[in-house]
């Protein structure tokens, strides 16, 4: 259905306004010849307003605000482990994640041993929207930072539409709270053998 939707209906609401800006443009047709001069360049100006505003709606802020997340993301995002904590294999499913993470559980997560810590800044509420989250493991004995996870994501900027709006995340390829526990949490070498 929502295919339908964007095949069909955009389609057909843009060629109606362009077919409408047509038609006053027709009307205001200047006779004179000096006037068609300024005629022209008018016309050449509304066309690229109207070219310009769809390009901006379609695609143009997305990648403006996804730039912005990148120059944000290349500042602090990513991963800093201070300190890596080796625990028996039992411990971790077969993906090599720490199978003791309860993520509903707030700060006791990780359950007694560890404190888990999730913040979440929002950096524009308006469509799109940016948000930077930082997640952060402590030891509860010294309450030592074992590592951290900053990670930058914009929401939604798509064509207004009936569909749940597009994302990107940065860094891509790392960050995240799973990708943290599995720097921090490693097997131990005598349980792997």
């Amino acid at each position: 259905m929502i295919g339908l939707y964007y095949l069909v209906v955009l389609p057909v609401f843009w060629l109606f306004i362009t077919w409408m800006i047509h038609r006053f443009w027709r009307r205001w047709k200047p006779a004179e010849g000096k006037r068609k001069h300024l005629y022209k360049v008018a016309g050449i100006l509304l066309f690229s307003v109207w070219f310009g505003g769809t390009f901006w709606m379609v695609a143009g802020k997305k990648m403006y605000w996804d730039s912005k997340v990148r120059d944000l993301c290349a500042k602090d995002g990513g991963i800093t482990v201070y300190e890596t904590v080796e625990l028996p294999a039992e411990m971790f499913n077969k993906w090599g994640q720490p199978n003791f993470y309860r993520p509903t559980q707030d700060e006791n997560a990780l359950g007694n041993d560890y404190i888990f810590v999730s913040e979440k800044t929002i950096y524009r509420m308006a469509d799109p929207h940016v948000s930077r989250r930082i997640y952060k493991i402590f030891r509860k004995t010294d309450n030592k930072l074992l590592g951290k996870s900053i990670v930058y994501g914009r929401g939604g900027g798509d064509f207004p539409g009936p569909s749940y709006g597009s994302s990107f995340r940065c860094p891509e390829d790392r960050g995240g709270e799973i990708t943290l526990l599995v720097n921090v949490f490693h097997t131990s070498k005598e349980s792997k053998e």
